[in-house]
Formats: C-alpha cells, sequence, structure tokens
C-alpha cells in the first residue's frame, strides 16, 4: 500500500450528494394537521445553550432571522424545492427567512467554517449545512459540528432513530449532531428498447462492458456516482462486502481492495472513448445517456429516471434496475455549523425538512422524488396514507424490492482510500 494511500485512509476526503430531477408540484393541503408530538418526562435532552428551554423558546428565538443554507447546487430542481416549498414555509409558519447558498462540493463550506474557527469568529457566515459521509466525519473529527440537538427536534418523532443507516452515517455514530433529510440508493439506468435484457449483477455487467467497447462510462471519482460505482465494482472483486465493514484496516485493503483496481484498469479500453478521459459530473453522464452515446446511466436517487422522462429529456422506455447481490444505499443529513449565528433558525428549518408536508413533497416523483426518512409506522394515519398513494414513476422500483437489496456504506477512510486508489492506480497510471 503505497504513502499516498496510506495518508487517504487517514484523511477523509469530502464528498457532497446528489439527486437531480425535476420541478416540485405544490401539494394540497392535509385533511388535518400533522399530529404534534406530546412532550413528557422523557422529552429529549435540550441542545448545548438551550439548557431549560422548550421548543417554545427556540420558535421564539428562529423569529426573524435569516437561515445561510449551505448546500450543494448543482441541480436546479432541488434548489427550487428549497427557494419554493421550504422557504415558503418556514417563513409563513415560523417567521424564518431561508437563504439558499449553493456550492459545488461540500469543501467550499466546510473550508469556510474551518477557517472561521482558526480566526476565532463566533458569528459564523454558515448555519446549516447539507451533508453526509465524509462531510460529516471532518466536521466532527474537527469540532466544526453544533450539537447534539437533532434530538430535540419534535419532528425526530416521526423517524426510526433505531435503524442502522439513520444512526450512523458512513459507519459513523450520528450522535445527534446532524438531522436527517433524506435516503438514497444506487441504480442502474438502461433504455429497456436498446437493452432489453441488461445484466443482473456486478459480474455480468462486467462481461457486457467488453463484450460492448465505448458503450459504457462512469464518472471520475470524487463523483459522487462514479465513486459509487467503483465501491461496487470493489465489493464484487472482494468477494462481498462483508470483508470491508468496520475500520479501516491496510492489510485487508492490500489483499481485497487492490485487486479492485486491476479489474478497472483491465475496465478501460472498453469504456467510452477507450477510457482516455472519463466524464467529469452526473450531468455529463445524463447528457451521453440522453444523446444515445452510452447505453448506461446510475442514479442515487431511485426516482430520478422517472423524473428525467417526464421532463422529456430521456426516453419513455427508460427504466431502471439494482443488482441481484444489491446496491449501496446511504442517509444524507443537515448539520449546523459550531459558531451558526441563526443557531434557533437552522433547528426550526431542520424541523421543517422532517415535516410530513415537506417530506410528502420531496418524495413526490413527479417532483424530486428523495426517499424519505419519516417511518410510515411512526406517522399519523391520514399521512402514512398520503405518502402510500404517492404515484410511481414509470422507471421506479417499488420500496419493496430496494429494500431487499440495500448494502451497507464502507467507512469514510474506506471511501477515502478507495478514492485515492482509482486516482493513482486508474485515472493517473
Amino acid at each position: 500500500m503505497t504513502n499516498r494511500l496510506r495518508l487517504a485512509a487517514l484523511v477523509a476526503l469530502m464528498l457532497s450528494a446528489c439527486a437531480p430531477s425535476n420541478p416540485q408540484p405544490p401539494v394540497a393541503p392535509p385533511t388535518q394537521p400533522p399530529a404534534t408530538p406530546a412532550t413528557d418526562a422523557t422529552a429529549p435532552q435540550a441542545p448545548p445553550g438551550y439548557e431549560g428551554k422548550a421548543w417554545a423558546d427556540v420558535l421564539a428565538e428562529a423569529r426573524g432571522q435569516t437561515v445561510d443554507f449551505y448546500m450543494w447546487g448543482g441541480s436546479d430542481v432541488i434548489n427550487r424545492w428549497v427557494t419554493g416549498p421550504v422557504a415558503d414555509l418556514v417563513k409563513s409558519e415560523y417567521d424564518v427567512t431561508l437563504n439558499l447558498v449553493p456550492v459545488s462540493d461540500a469543501p467550499e463550506f466546510i473550508n469556510k467554517v474551518l477557517n472561521e474557527k482558526q480566526a476565532g469568529r463566533s458569528d459564523g457566515s454558515v448555519d446549516l449545512m447539507w451533508v453526509n459521509g465524509e462531510n460529516f466525519r471532518t466536521l466532527r473529527e474537527g469540532e466544526l459540528a453544533y450539537g447534539p440537538w437533532a434530538q430535540f427536534l419534535p419532528n425526530a418523532v416521526y423517524v426510526n432513530q433505531d435503524d442502522p443507516s439513520v444512526a450512523n452515517d458512513f459507519g459513523y455514530p450520528v450522535d445527534g449532531y446532524e438531522s436527517p433529510y433524506g435516503k438514497a440508493q444506487f441504480v442502474m439506468i438502461y433504455d429497456s428498447a436498446r437493452t432489453p435484457e441488461p445484466p443482473r449483477t456486478m459480474a455480468a455487467l462486467l462481461e457486457w462492458i467488453a463484450a460492448n467497447p465505448g458503450r459504457f462510462a462512469y464518472a471520475a471519482p470524487p463523483d459522487f456516482t462514479g465513486s459509487a460505482f467503483v465501491r461496487h465494482v470493489c465489493y464484487h472483486v472482494a468477494g462481498g462486502y462483508e470483508r470491508l465493514l468496520g475500520a479501516f484496516d491496510a492489510a485487508v485493503f492490500d489483499q481485497h481492495v487492490e485487486p479492485c483496481f486491476g479489474a478497472l484498469q483491465a475496465l478501460e479500453p472498453s469504456l467510452w472513448r477507450g477510457g482516455q478521459t472519463y466524464p467529469e459530473s452526473r450531468a455529463q453522464m445524463q447528457d451521453l445517456f440522453a444523446n444515445g452515446e452510452i447505453d448506461f446511466d446510475m442514479a442515487y436517487n431511485p426516482a430520478e429516471a422517472s423524473s428525467l422522462i417526464a421532463q422529456g429529456r430521456y426516453p419513455a422506455t427508460t427504466r431502471t434496475y439494482v443488482f441481484d447481490e444489491g446496491t449501496i444505499a446511504n442517509t444524507h443529513y443537515v448539520a449546523i455549523s459550531f459558531n451558526a449565528t441563526d443557531r434557533a433558525g437552522a433547528m426550526v428549518v431542520a424541523n421543517a425538512l422532517l415535516s410530513p408536508e415537506l417530506q410528502l413533497s420531496k418524495a413526490d416523483p413527479e417532483g424530486w422524488g428523495d426517499l424519505t426518512v419519516l417511518d410510515p409506522a411512526l406517522l399519523p394515519a391520514d399521512w402514512a396514507a398520503r405518502f402510500k398513494d404517492l404515484p410511481r414513476g414509470p422507471a421506479t422500483l417499488s420500496d419493496a424490492e430496494l429494500a431487499s437489496r440495500r448494502l451497507p456504506e464502507l467507512q469514510a477512510a474506506w471511501l477515502s482510500a478507495i478514492e485515492a486508489g482509482w486516482i493513482e492506480q486508474v485515472l493517473e497510471r
């Protein structure tokens, strides 16, 4: 294992989540408002600085505040959902102004918070952040995140806190320092008119790529989706993800991940443009598939293909599938910076993001189509029914099929080492 990879295993690279889709239509008002969670002697502990206070005190403090929400801004659809339904709700209900600050990647705002900490600045410019995975680990280990606070949100009662994919972010305990926002699962996208029988396993896909040169591509890591594809190949070459679970182990990496880079090297001549160049982003992958230059696309949002069909960007015959052995799934979150100026407002926005109203709006396949983090068993009956009745797009798999084939994410150090190894042994070879 090279020194470069050892260093990468110790320093978490920062990723951003993405899930482009299409505009969100307005949601009809519910037949009754969401149930207000009851308070009792088992109420969760108040966050730092709010000892002895209730949620009503947070609401009172938040009034008139402007929350600067830093997030990946590469999707106009997601941006419109945040500046539309989310901003409208928190303004009308709580007199909180939501200011979206789009960035190209999470390191931009993480470095901003880090610089403010080093400068001793207490009135931070970043309030709320859309994070997960290595981003979150970097925030926690650098003491850049405020908390714990997520347990104090009233709408947190609608989330199954015992779900390992919620309680742990890429294997790192959440411990109340971030609040879940949505779920994701990797799917393969294909045109059933061009490829009526897609390869259903990674082994079969690798064979298909070799037999169909120039018709397959994946975005270069650290692109979030391209990095996930590489991890799927590594899971396959290692003989299963189980070998890679737990804390990073250099010996296990050498034995089970190093061969993965050899497999990816061997794949290069059969890739789009002979592997001489890789798509730089998710957006470029979409264009290549839409233009018929490649036969497969891939996404972390299972409803994305249906949304792109609705937009007229993808053929009506586009469909999705997950590998028989499963695909990687994870949860994404929002966190609050350690020096957030409008901390109360940030908590109010995070609580609103967990409301049944906004989660339903986000989950609607005619809009973003992001998987909800709410547990139907914990919702009021009318809201559970509304989620159940959501229409599914023609390319969207059932919740049952997705749930039956979920694979775990690795801890951050593994991801860092795999991405560094890909750059060193595949891209720069």
